[in-house]
Protein backbone atom coordinates (compact mmCIF):
# COMPACT_ATOMS: atom_id res chain seq x y z
CA UNK A 1 0.00 0.00 0.00
CA UNK A 2 1.33 3.43 -0.96
CA UNK A 3 1.55 6.17 1.64
CA UNK A 4 -0.30 8.61 -0.59
CA UNK A 5 -2.13 8.62 -3.91
CA UNK A 6 -2.36 11.81 -5.97
CA UNK A 7 -5.66 12.15 -7.85
CA UNK A 8 -5.36 14.36 -10.93
CA UNK A 9 -8.42 13.59 -13.06
CA UNK A 10 -12.08 14.45 -12.43
CA UNK A 11 -13.35 10.90 -13.06
CA UNK A 12 -11.24 9.36 -10.31
CA UNK A 13 -11.92 12.28 -7.97
CA UNK A 14 -15.65 11.89 -8.56
CA UNK A 15 -15.45 8.16 -7.92
CA UNK A 16 -13.66 8.74 -4.62
CA UNK A 17 -15.50 11.76 -3.21
CA UNK A 18 -18.84 9.98 -2.69
CA UNK A 19 -19.34 10.00 1.14
CA UNK A 20 -20.04 6.25 1.30
CA UNK A 21 -16.96 5.45 -0.79
CA UNK A 22 -14.83 7.54 1.53
CA UNK A 23 -16.09 5.36 4.39
CA UNK A 24 -15.29 2.22 2.38
CA UNK A 25 -11.74 3.44 1.72
CA UNK A 26 -11.34 4.22 5.42
CA UNK A 27 -12.40 0.66 6.29
CA UNK A 28 -10.13 -0.81 3.62
CA UNK A 29 -6.91 0.44 5.16
CA UNK A 30 -6.92 -3.18 6.32
CA UNK A 31 -7.82 -5.93 3.78
CA UNK A 32 -11.39 -7.18 3.93
CA UNK A 33 -14.02 -8.97 1.87
CA UNK A 34 -17.26 -7.52 0.54
CA UNK A 35 -19.18 -9.56 3.12
CA UNK A 36 -17.00 -8.27 5.94
CA UNK A 37 -17.37 -4.69 4.74
CA UNK A 38 -21.14 -5.02 4.44
CA UNK A 39 -21.30 -6.12 8.07
CA UNK A 40 -18.93 -3.37 9.24
CA UNK A 41 -20.88 -0.66 7.42
CA UNK A 42 -24.30 -2.21 8.06
CA UNK A 43 -25.41 -2.00 4.43
CA UNK A 44 -26.76 -4.38 1.76
CA UNK A 45 -24.10 -6.48 0.02
CA UNK A 46 -25.46 -5.59 -3.45
CA UNK A 47 -25.16 -1.85 -2.80
CA UNK A 48 -21.65 -2.27 -1.41
CA UNK A 49 -20.52 -4.33 -4.42
CA UNK A 50 -21.56 -1.52 -6.78
CA UNK A 51 -19.40 1.02 -4.95
CA UNK A 52 -16.50 -1.43 -4.65
CA UNK A 53 -16.54 -2.03 -8.42
CA UNK A 54 -16.37 1.73 -9.06
CA UNK A 55 -13.48 2.15 -6.65
CA UNK A 56 -11.60 -0.80 -8.13
CA UNK A 57 -12.22 0.43 -11.69
CA UNK A 58 -10.55 3.72 -10.78
CA UNK A 59 -7.61 1.94 -9.07
CA UNK A 60 -8.57 3.17 -5.61
CA UNK A 61 -9.08 -0.40 -4.39
CA UNK A 62 -6.97 -3.44 -5.31
CA UNK A 63 -7.31 -7.19 -5.05
CA UNK A 64 -5.08 -8.72 -2.34
CA UNK A 65 -6.06 -12.38 -2.62
CA UNK A 66 -8.87 -14.79 -3.46
CA UNK A 67 -10.03 -17.38 -0.92
CA UNK A 68 -12.05 -20.49 -1.61
CA UNK A 69 -15.12 -20.82 0.61
CA UNK A 70 -17.04 -23.93 -0.38
CA UNK A 71 -18.24 -23.45 -3.94
CA UNK A 72 -17.58 -19.71 -3.84
CA UNK A 73 -14.48 -17.55 -4.16
CA UNK A 74 -14.15 -14.69 -1.69
CA UNK A 75 -12.22 -11.66 -2.93
CA UNK A 76 -10.10 -9.84 -0.33
CA UNK A 77 -9.46 -6.22 -1.26
CA UNK A 78 -7.84 -3.15 0.26
CA UNK A 79 -7.36 0.55 -0.48
CA UNK A 80 -4.41 1.28 -2.77
CA UNK A 81 -3.18 4.06 -0.48
CA UNK A 82 -3.35 5.20 3.14
CA UNK A 83 -4.28 8.73 2.10
CA UNK A 84 -5.36 10.61 -1.02
CA UNK A 85 -4.67 14.08 -2.36
CA UNK A 86 -6.80 15.67 -5.08
CA UNK A 87 -5.08 18.19 -7.39
CA UNK A 88 -7.27 19.20 -10.33
CA UNK A 89 -6.30 22.82 -10.99
CA UNK A 90 -3.95 22.72 -14.00
CA UNK A 91 -4.28 26.39 -14.97
CA UNK A 92 -0.96 28.04 -15.75
CA UNK A 93 0.09 31.29 -14.13
CA UNK A 94 0.15 34.36 -16.34
CA UNK A 95 3.52 35.42 -17.79
CA UNK A 96 3.77 38.49 -15.55
CA UNK A 97 3.10 36.31 -12.50
CA UNK A 98 5.90 33.88 -13.45
CA UNK A 99 8.41 36.72 -13.39
CA UNK A 100 7.06 37.99 -10.06
CA UNK A 101 8.71 36.05 -7.24
CA UNK A 102 6.12 37.45 -4.84
CA UNK A 103 3.12 36.16 -6.83
CA UNK A 104 0.91 33.79 -4.80
CA UNK A 105 -0.47 32.38 -8.09
CA UNK A 106 3.04 31.43 -9.17
CA UNK A 107 3.72 29.89 -5.75
CA UNK A 108 0.61 27.71 -6.04
CA UNK A 109 1.51 26.66 -9.58
CA UNK A 110 5.05 25.73 -8.52
CA UNK A 111 3.78 23.85 -5.47
CA UNK A 112 1.28 21.96 -7.62
CA UNK A 113 3.98 21.01 -10.13
CA UNK A 114 6.23 19.83 -7.29
CA UNK A 115 3.42 17.67 -5.85
CA UNK A 116 2.73 16.08 -9.25
CA UNK A 117 6.42 15.38 -9.92
CA UNK A 118 7.09 13.89 -6.48
CA UNK A 119 3.91 11.78 -6.64
CA UNK A 120 4.96 10.39 -10.04
CA UNK A 121 8.43 9.50 -8.76
CA UNK A 122 6.97 8.12 -5.52
CA UNK A 123 4.78 5.74 -7.54
CA UNK A 124 7.80 4.56 -9.54
CA UNK A 125 9.86 4.07 -6.38
CA UNK A 126 7.00 2.14 -4.77
CA UNK A 127 6.76 -0.22 -7.75
CA UNK A 128 10.55 -0.71 -7.76
CA UNK A 129 10.51 -1.21 -3.95
CA UNK A 130 12.99 1.61 -3.51
CA UNK A 131 13.06 4.75 -1.38
CA UNK A 132 12.76 8.16 -2.98
CA UNK A 133 15.51 10.50 -1.77
CA UNK A 134 13.93 13.82 -0.75
CA UNK A 135 14.67 16.57 1.75
CA UNK A 136 12.22 18.79 3.60
CA UNK A 137 13.04 21.80 5.74
CA UNK A 138 10.22 23.64 7.47
CA UNK A 139 10.50 26.49 9.94
CA UNK A 140 8.75 29.63 11.08
CA UNK A 141 10.29 33.09 11.45
CA UNK A 142 8.60 36.12 13.03
CA UNK A 143 9.70 39.41 11.45
CA UNK A 144 9.31 42.75 13.18
CA UNK A 145 8.56 44.63 9.95
CA UNK A 146 8.39 44.17 6.14
CA UNK A 147 11.95 45.45 5.74
CA UNK A 148 13.25 42.57 7.86
CA UNK A 149 11.31 40.08 5.73
CA UNK A 150 12.78 41.61 2.57
CA UNK A 151 16.32 41.48 3.96
CA UNK A 152 15.85 37.86 5.00
CA UNK A 153 14.51 36.73 1.61
CA UNK A 154 17.31 38.56 -0.21
CA UNK A 155 19.93 36.88 1.95
CA UNK A 156 18.36 33.44 1.52
CA UNK A 157 18.23 33.89 -2.27
CA UNK A 158 21.88 34.93 -2.37
CA UNK A 159 22.91 31.98 -0.20
CA UNK A 160 21.01 29.48 -2.34
CA UNK A 161 22.51 30.95 -5.52
CA UNK A 162 26.02 30.68 -4.06
CA UNK A 163 25.51 27.04 -3.02
CA UNK A 164 23.97 26.14 -6.39
CA UNK A 165 27.01 27.51 -8.23
CA UNK A 166 29.34 25.66 -5.85
CA UNK A 167 27.74 22.20 -6.15
CA UNK A 168 26.17 22.21 -9.62
CA UNK A 169 28.12 19.89 -12.00
CA UNK A 170 26.52 20.33 -15.46
CA UNK A 171 29.40 18.56 -17.24
CA UNK A 172 29.18 15.34 -15.21
CA UNK A 173 27.05 12.78 -17.09
CA UNK A 174 26.81 10.62 -13.95
CA UNK A 175 25.43 13.46 -11.82
CA UNK A 176 21.78 13.34 -10.74
CA UNK A 177 19.75 16.54 -10.98
CA UNK A 178 17.67 17.66 -8.01
CA UNK A 179 15.14 20.46 -7.85
CA UNK A 180 14.99 22.74 -4.84
CA UNK A 181 11.85 24.74 -4.09
CA UNK A 182 11.74 27.44 -1.46
CA UNK A 183 8.30 28.83 -0.58
CA UNK A 184 7.21 31.28 2.05
CA UNK A 185 3.80 32.58 3.08
CA UNK A 186 2.24 34.12 6.18
CA UNK A 187 1.40 31.66 8.95
CA UNK A 188 -2.32 30.97 9.34
CA UNK A 189 -3.56 32.38 12.62
CA UNK A 190 -4.70 29.70 15.03
CA UNK A 191 -8.25 31.05 15.32
CA UNK A 192 -8.60 31.27 11.53
CA UNK A 193 -7.34 27.68 11.15
CA UNK A 194 -9.84 26.44 13.75
CA UNK A 195 -12.73 28.30 12.05
CA UNK A 196 -11.80 26.80 8.66
CA UNK A 197 -11.71 23.25 10.08
CA UNK A 198 -15.10 23.71 11.76
CA UNK A 199 -16.57 25.13 8.56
Amino acid sequence: MKAQNLIQDTQTASAMMHPLRMRILEQLREPNSAAGLARALDMPRQQLNYHLRELEKNELVELVEERKKGNCTERIVRATSRSYMVLLNTAMAEEDEVTDKFSSAYLLQSAGRMIRDVATMQTGAHKARKKLATFTLETEVRFEDPAALQAFTDEVAQTIARLAIKYHKPGNAQARSYQFHLFSHPTIKKQDHEKRNKG
